[in-house]
């Protein structure tokens, strides 16, 4: 399996300026795109911010917990795994689920409290919930 930031697994981040993807209203971007190699597919993927946190929630049906690995590095979050095929092999007249090795990451512009990362697995999908850290006014004695 390629590691993030080897030549299989690069993320082309969009850029400021880019109208695809950049939101002027929270000055950041919206999307990412991946330049994948390979049979490496990247699941469904919901991103978004609460007052206390950023969740991000990914569908990646049939497997287990234990199957997916969660990093959180210089503030991007990778998420990868495999999906196994089951059964035998068939002709298949039409074939729109993705199995193999997958792989996804999201950059987060704000500062994450890294020890309180949570992941979740349940009925098919992947909830990563990244807690902001908390800003606090620094009180000025005189």
């Amino acid at each position: 399996m390629p590691e993030p930031g080897s030549e299989e697994f690069k993320i082309d981040f969009k850029a400021p300026g880019d109208e695809e993807s950049w939101d002027p209203a929270i000055g950041r971007p919206l999307s990412w795109r991946f330049n994948q190699s390979g049979s490496v597919w990247r699941p469904p993927t919901d991103v978004y911010e609460t007052d206390d946190s950023i969740v991000v929630v990914l569908e990646v049906a049939g497997m287990r917990g234990a199957d997916i690995q969660v990093t959180f590095d210089e503030n991007v979050l990778y998420i990868r795994g495999l999906r196994q095929k089951k059964g035998t092999a068939r002709a298949f007249q039409q074939m729109e689920i993705s199995y193999g090795e997958f792989m996804a990451g999201v950059r987060v512009a704000t500062s994450i409290n890294s020890s309180e990362i949570e992941a979740t697995y349940s009925d098919g999908f992947l909830k990563v919930v990244l807690p902001k850290v908390k800003q606090y006014t620094i009180k000025i004695s005189e």
